[in-house]
C-alpha cells in the first residue's frame, strides 16, 4: 500500500491540493471537499500511469505537523 501526503489549500476563489512526494500531480475545486475527491483522483491516475509506463512509484518521504502557539 502507498500512502502520499495531500496538501489543501485555500485559494481566492476555489481550493487547490497537491502532493509533495508527487510533483507536478496538481487538482482544484470549489470547495475543500471537491478539491480532495479532485486529488484522490488525480493520485491514483498518476500512479496508474507510472504503473503502465513500468516506471517505479515513489516512495513518500513527506509528513505534516502542526504547531501551536498561544
Amino acid at each position: 500500500m502507498h500512502r502520499f501526503l495531500m496538501v489543501v489549500e485555500k485559494a481566492e476563489n476555489n481550493f487547490s491540493a497537491y502532493s509533495p512526494d508527487l510533483p507536478g500531480c496538481v487538482a482544484t475545486g470549489n470547495t475543500r471537499e471537491e478539491a480532495e475527491k479532485n486529488m484522490t483522483e488525480a493520485i491514483r491516475f498518476h500512479l496508474d500511469g507510472l504503473i503502465e509506463d513500468q516506471l517505479p512509484i515513489p516512495e513518500s518521504h513527506s509528513f505534516a505537523e502542526y504547531v501551536a502557539f498561544a
